[in-house]
Order: C-alpha cells, then structure tokens, then sequence
C-alpha cells in the first residue's frame, strides 16, 4: 500500500511539473509573423534613443554610448544583474542573432536558446512595440561598432537564479499582448502613451514592486523605492506632477532641468540623453501622455 502511495505521489508530481511546464514554456514569435521586411534606420535609431538601450548596455568606464559592451549594474532584492554584451560583435555580442532571436527577446522575454530572460530585462514593456519597431531597432543596431568584452555572469543566488520558475512569474506578471491605440484618444495622446509604456518603460522604474518583483497594478506610475534599492523613485501621476505644464514636462525630457530650476539626477541623468535625442513632438506627446495620468498614491516615503 505504501508503495502505491508513493508510486502514486510521484506520478502526480511528474505529471504537475509536465503540465507548468507546458503552461509556462517559453513562448517565440514564429517564422510567419517575420514576413519580408524594409528596416527604416531612422525609425531604429528613435527605438533606440526611446528605449534607452545604451542606459545599460553601454560599456562601463568609456564614454562612446553607442559601444555596447555592457556591464552596468543592477541591483535587486534577488541579486545583482550585468548587462551584457548587445553590440554587433559575433561572438561577445549578438551579431551572430538572427532577427527571429531579437524579436523573440524583446517580445517575448526568450533568449536565443530557448529559456526565460530575468525580467531585468524589461521585456515586459518592450512587449508593447509592434514587430516593424522591432526589427527597425535590431537593423540600427548592427550599424554600430562592435565591442570584444564578454558579458559578465549575474551575481544571483540561488534559487533565484533558476530560470524554469520564471515560466510561473510570466503567468502572473506578463501580458504580451501589443500596444493597441485607444480610439477615443488623440493622436498625440497614443503616441506618447506608446513611448512611456512601451520603449520608454517608463513603469519600470516608476512603480513599487510586491515581493515577487512584479510590478504593482493598482500603483502604475506611482513612484516608490528604487528599484536598485538606493534612493527613492518619484510619483509621475498627477499625484506628483499636478502643478506641472504640458511644456514643463517636454522641457524636462530635453534638458533634465525641473520647473523650479533644479537638474534632475540618479538614474533619471541617462534617461534624459536618451529622451533629448527624440523629436520635440514625440516629447510634448510624452508629455501629454504622463499629464493624464490619474492621480494615483504611492508608497510613502520614509521620513515624510
């Protein structure tokens, strides 16, 4: 009887972890979906200033944004994340990635081999830009120079460092689905809701986070701890930026100058060269955008 029972708890436990890993595989974006495509090199060039992607993968300790070396830092409550190599390079960087392993990293949180990217990796705003933006931005990428370093291995312990249960983190935390317009909104309004929420991810930074990591549905926006752990990220609904124009907003995008004079600092330095290089347009959409934000409360600050 024991032994049945036992039989019994292991064919159950088998057939649990075969039906996780069917719900939570990692997912790809098919061959199909990639028909013949025309890369618009500027429309890449604007992907790549919007999603700030020389913020991190720039190669630490030069001054070149457009090297890729990677090496930055991230700092979590489950380790430290490196940003690795995405220059050209074949070998250290992903010059050797076909266009189908981009896509399906950007959209989908899949890495070339098969397993699940940590979501330090903010594929989960970058999920919202449609494939065309996609493919624009890896075609401009590989116009620039590559770089030898190797990336360097995350400093993640065990077990976060597993990466089959972020299979059952993407169920709860990762919507794939694309941007789609509201149609009730303005032009401009989409634009900037596409830029804040998709290659800005801007959500990213400015929302607290539950203990699992994912970001806090009911305080999108809403500003709290830094996700890093140093520092405290500020509330950008209109709980924070109600006494805030429209073209103060759009200023402080180019300039990283506040309305009373002050120079924005941290983490926002970086943001704010990327966001300087975008169209004046694309930042008063932005603008627009994070200006109809509802007022939403965030965590409270400590010591206020």
């Amino acid at each position: 009887m024991l032994r049945k029972l036992v039989l019994l708890a292991v064919v159950a436990g088998l057939v649990g972890f075969a039906a996780f890993w069917f719900v939570t595989r990692p997912a790809t974006v098919s061959a199909s979906a990639l028909a013949a495509h025309q890369p618009n090199l500027e429309n890449g060039k604007l992907m790549f200033y919007a999603g700030g992607c020389a913020s991190c993968h720039a190669t630490e300790g030069q001054n070149d944004k457009l090297k890729l070396g990677g090496g930055h830092p991230l700092h979590s409550p489950f380790g430290t994340f490196y940003a690795p190599n995405i220059s050209p390079d074949p070998k250290a960087g992903i010059g050797a990635w076909t266009e189908q392993h981009f896509v399906n990293a950007m959209l989908k949180g899949t890495t070339p081999n098969g397993s699940h990217y940590f979501p330090a990796f903010p594929f989960t705003s970058y999920r919202m830009m449609p494939i065309a933006d996609v493919r624009d931005l890896f075609a401009f990428m590989k116009t620039l120079p590559p770089v030898q370093d190797a990336s360097k291995s995350h400093d993640v312990p065990f077990p976060f460092s597993l990466r089959l249960p972020l299979g059952g983190w993407k169920l709860l935390f990762f919507d794939d689905t694309a941007f789609k317009p509201d149609p009730t909104k303005s032009a401009q309004w989409n634009r900037g809701a596409y830029l804040v929420n998709g290659p800005g991810h801007c959500a990213e930074c400015h929302s607290p986070r539950n203990l699992l990591g994912g970001i806090v549905s009911g305080q999108r926006f809403a500003g709290g701890p830094n996700p890093e752990g140093k520092g405290w990220v500020p509330n950008i609904t209109q709980a924070g930026l109600k006494d805030w124009a429209e073209d103060e907003i759009e200023y402080l995008l180019e300039t990283g100058t506040t309305p009373s004079g002050d120079t924005v600092g941290s983490n926002m330095g970086p943001v704010i060269r990327n966001t300087s290089q975008l169209s004046k347009e694309d930042r008063a959409a932005m603008a627009v955008y994070l200006k109809s934000l509802p007022p939403v409360e965030g965590p409270k600050r400590p010591g206020k």
